[in-house]
């Protein structure tokens, strides 16, 4: 998971490449279609950098079943980009994710992510907070 932290703080194509399956399946929210491959999970960053380029993630807990990783992410960045429809705000942005993540051979072969994005779009004002 450090080498996968480093990735998706970096989108570094060469990490992809050495983490994830070429037949990996990603579920992203907001997406009716999975996306696919080292490719797809690039695509998975690109549009979260394309609203907040300079987004990081940080590791804070994981649970270890088999080939079955449990991961709750903080992700922090400064929206000044469009993100959903929303125009860039300048604000900050700190939000939880929560992924599961199955590993064959050493490589990831599927994550379904469930970051905050009610908590996201609050942060920015697109939503009014409770």
């Amino acid at each position: 998971m450090t080498r996968f932290v480093e990735f998706i703080n970096t989108a570094d194509p060469r990490l992809a490449t050495e983490l994830v399956s070429p037949a990996a399946v990603f579920q992203v929210p907001g997406r009716a279609e999975p996306v696919h491959g080292p490719q797809g999970y690039l695509e998975i960053i690109g549009m979260m950098r394309g609203g907040f380029p300079d987004v990081q993630w940080t590791l804070e807990e994981t649970v270890i079943e088999g080939d079955v990783i449990a991961a709750r992410f903080t992700m922090r960045g400064t929206h000044r980009g469009p993100f959903f429809g929303v125009p860039p705000t300048g604000k900050t942005i700190a939000v939880q994710a929560l992924n599961i993540y199955r590993f064959s051979t050493g490589k990831i072969v599927s994550e379904v992510g469930q970051p905050d994005l009610l908590g996201l779009m609050q942060q920015i004002g697109a939503l009014p907070r409770s």
